[in-house]
């Protein structure tokens, strides 16, 4: 709830703080997830934590088949401890608090692109 004597927008609400606000107390926000399997032609309802631990499941072995501990740079082996093949494209409803603890996962994980499209 914004400052009713605000002169700006008397005490209304920005739309990114209504979206929020909308975002999680809408009753009517979907609480399951649409799922369509490779190569399937019609999507499934599956719920949220199937989701979650799916798209952990993938992230880790993919991290897992192309993490790289050295690269070769120039004549010098050096140390990257990264991936680059996972890559981070945030929205710009995402505040500077999400913003931080994601780009500490990110790093983390060794994922080296990271951007948000608020910065674009």
């Amino acid at each position: 709830q914004g400052h009713p004597d605000n002169p700006n927008n008397q005490g209304s609400l920005c739309p990114k703080g209504e979206a929020t606000y909308q975002m999680t107390v809408n009753p009517q926000r979907l609480q399951k997830v649409k799922y369509r399997a490779p190569f399937s032609d019609n999507w499934e309802e599956k719920p949220l934590d199937w989701a979650m631990s799916r798209i952990a499941e993938l992230t880790q072995q993919t991290r897992d088949e192309t993490f790289q501990e050295f690269a070769q740079v120039g004549t010098a082996r050096k140390r990257v401890m990264n991936t680059l093949a996972i890559a981070s494209l945030g929205g710009s409803t995402m505040d500077n608090e999400w913003n931080y603890v994601w780009g500490k996962l990110l790093r983390a994980l060794g994922v080296v692109w990271i951007e948000n499209q608020a910065r674009i």
